[in-house]
């Protein structure tokens, strides 16, 4: 019981007790026979003591509430509960969970897929009974592809003696299959392999689409026809960009439905599953102190800041036909923006949180062009090396006017956030890279220490900083007596640092976001309906500039960015939070 109580597992944000163990994903198991009445004396004391410790212990999802039902392919609810009843009578027909990662030859495959899954199994967070596959185009072997995610594969969690013996036994469960993405023969020869390695138990699958969107609807296609299961449930996890405009991703979600449902469908956005992301609406709901601010009555803007500090280095070609807008503003940001200003929701079910969600975005302002600006980096030379600018990429067309920055202020027309602004930026090349949400609070009214912060009584703000990454934190800026004879004033942070706070090293959010799809936990995954409402703020402003052509305006590489950005603030009476100099 105590390693139960310690599993880091519990899916409540890992702050829960749940049961999650090897035995722990049982919640997909069908009920396949019931045992008859005659034989009620010999497995009603085993269903009586099940029920008792399932009062003691269930199986909780990110939102910290028991899985009380799955949808399988066919849109039916199986209640898990009643499923783990009839194991008694089913002795080692256990379920078995088979995850395909489709592309699996490629750099996010590599990089963070195989190690998450990895680093989940590492912690015994996946169910006794699972094998994985990976699946591309690319010609490999099972042995090379366990060589190739091999070298990715780390246990950067802690160094227990048995890492390495405990990645051995993962790596046996990889297998590969080589086929093409629009071939059903190819997937029909994949379900023969999983059949074949899932032997014989009930079958949950999970699709994870590592692939170029313009070929999700040939491998949704050929894997529901060929290669979902007929006994457990399918999913399907879709990585962005989902689409390039409204119509584009409303055509995108149209084809996919031919295939599956709504509920078989996750939609990922990996910043949602970043630790202080989660932690936001822990900060704001479970803290009185924050609460009763969180309006326009107490805020004076919100900034939403993304930096990176490299450029496009190769991957322009994919970049040049998105932009910075599709790639972060438009997703990343504006899902966080949706989580800071939503109400409060009904509860913490993944329906409620995500129709919140939506109407924040339905209660936005359309954009103005006014409002935003857009930057492309030009190279650059400091100490003694050279930067090249965007178009300087072999992949870039030499006179492209894609923004690898851009700035915007957005208003949402309620109640609570009537006339404040919310302002992102986000870019490439820049000085630092960051990610973070800054809340400035109004000034003081009659501030009696006035005359001790001189004319700019900016400094004077209280402002609050979630820092989502690098080193993950949370402090608030206050105004403070320096000790000493006289009345000096100083601006201090109260701070929580999460390395010094919490020394073991924080999950990555593909893990948090694979284990919620297994689940079936939805709430950090995006809805059809949020997503058609984001495109149809952003749509109108990117056919805009495309049509109109305006050039970005240019900063070199590893500045703070284009001049027009600061403009854009003074604006709205607000100054970037992250120029001052005092978080460098």
């Amino acid at each position: 019981m105590a390693k139960l109580l310690s599993n880091p597992c519990s899916r409540s944000s890992w702050t829960t007790f749940s049961c999650c163990h090897n035995e722990s994903l049982r919640f997909s198991r069908k009920l396949t026979a019931l045992p008859s009445i005659g034989h009620f004396s010999k497995w009603a004391p085993k269903i009586f003591a099940e029920i008792q410790l399932r009062s003691d212990f269930e199986l909780r999802s990110s939102n910290g509430y028991p899985l009380n039902a799955v949808s399988l392919q066919d849109g039916s609810l199986v209640n898990p509960h009643a499923e783990e009843t009839d194991l008694s009578e089913l002795g080692e027909r256990d379920s078995n969970l088979s995850i395909t990662v489709v592309g699996a030859s490629g750099d996010l495959a590599k990089k963070k897929i195989f190690p998450a899954l990895f680093a989940l199994y590492y912690e015994d967070c996946l169910p006794e009974n699972f094998v994985i596959f990976g699946y591309s185009r690319t010609k490999m072997s099972d042995e090379e592809l366990r060589n190739m995610i091999s070298r990715t594969l780390t246990c950067r969690i802690d160094k227990r003696d048995n890492c390495g013996d405990k990645m051995a036994q993962f790596l046996d469960r990889c297998f590969y299959h080589s086929g093409q993405y629009n071939s059903e023969d190819n997937f029909s020869e994949l379900n023969c392999k999983l059949k074949e390695k899932e032997g014989g138990r009930l079958s949950n699958r999970l699709f994870y689409l590592s692939i170029p969107p313009n070929i999700f609807v040939d491998v949704v296609r050929c894997a529901s026809v060929k290669a979902s299961s007929t006994t457990g449930w399918t999913r399907v996890i879709v990585e962005k960009p989902f689409g390039r405009d409204a119509e584009s991703s409303s055509e995108l979600t149209r084809c996919l439905k031919k295939y599956l449902t709504e509920e078989q469908i996750f939609r990922i956005d990996h910043y949602l599953g970043k630790e202080l992301v989660e932690n936001l609406s822990v900060l704001r709901f479970s803290n009185l102190v924050f609460e009763p601010l969180w309006s326009r009555d107490y805020i004076r803007n919100v900034q939403f800041i993304f930096s990176e500090d490299f450029g496009t280095e190769g991957r322009g070609g994919y970049f040049d036909n998105y932009g910075i807008i599709r790639d972060i503003m438009q997703n990343h940001l504006l899902q966080i923006l949706t989580l800071f200003a939503m109400e409060t929701p009904v509860s913490l079910d993944a329906e409620d949180i995500r129709n919140e969600k939506v109407k924040v975005l339905r209660s936005m302002r359309p954009l103005q062009l006014e409002n935003v600006i857009v930057g492309q980096y030009k190279g650059h030379s400091k100490g003694g090396k050279s930067y090249p600018g965007y178009t300087d990429d072999p992949t870039v067309p030499n006179h492209s006017i894609t923004p690898t920055f851009a700035a915007a202020a957005i208003f949402i027309n309620n109640a609570r956030w009537d006339g404040v602004p919310f302002l992102m930026k986000a870019g490439k090349a820049l000085h630092t890279k960051r990610a973070e949400i800054r809340v400035q609070f109004r000034h003081v009214p009659g501030n009696l220490y006035k005359r001790n912060f001189g004319t700019d009584l900016d400094k004077a703000t209280n402002e609050l900083v979630l820092r989502v990454q690098p080193d993950e934190a949370i402090y608030l800026k206050i105004n403070n007596k320096v000790p000493g004879i006289g009345m000096r004033l100083d601006r201090s942070d109260l701070n929580l640092l999460y390395k010094a706070r919490y020394p073991r090293e924080i999950p990555d959010a593909y893990e948090r976001l694979l284990l919620d799809a297994i689940e079936g936990e939805r709430r950090l995954f995006i809805r059809s309906d949020e997503l058609d409402v984001a495109w149809a703020l952003f749509t109108p402003l990117l056919k805009e500039l495309e049509d109109t052509k305006i050039a970005p305006e240019l900063y070199p590489y590893g500045s703070r960015g284009p001049v027009g950005a600061h403009y854009l603030a003074a604006k709205h009476n607000v100054r970037w939070g992250d120029i001052t100099g005092e978080d460098e």
